[in-house]
């Protein structure tokens, strides 16, 4: 089974913990997913996600930022702080949306429907 990007979904190996704790990342995952020199831990409910560092290239959402934080009467120094602080909530809120998709996907939760938040077409 493919997701989207054409990558396997639940595809698992077995790796050893070293007596430092220490993994090795299988070379398939790792040229796979695109890892480099550094990776980011997350602890998602009962389990660990190894995932790699994405450097941030300033653009997600960043032109909506910008332009409500403008349309708020930010300027200057001040622009920049708030828009620092806003796109710094970007991923957590999209992590949070995702996994509570897969919650859904998996039946472990309540879902909606775009017919339950918007209405249907009339």
């Amino acid at each position: 089974m493919m997701n989207a990007n054409g990558i396997p979904v639940s595809e698992k190996k077995r790796v050893r913990i070293s007596s430092k704790r220490q993994i090795t990342i299988p070379q398939k995952y790792f040229s796979m997913l695109g890892f480099e020199d550094t990776a980011e831990c997350v602890v998602r409910g009962n389990e660990l996600v190894i995932r790699p560092v994405r450097v941030s290239s300033g653009g997600e959402f960043s032109e909506q930022i910008l332009a409500g934080l403008i349309k708020e009467g930010f300027s200057g120094n001040e622009l920049l702080e708030k828009f620092r602080e806003r796109q710094a909530k970007v991923r957590p809120a999209v992590e949070a949306m995702i996994a509570e998709a897969e919650k859904a996907a998996n039946g472990e939760t309540e879902y909606s429907t775009y017919e339950d938040i918007f209405g249907t077409k009339d």
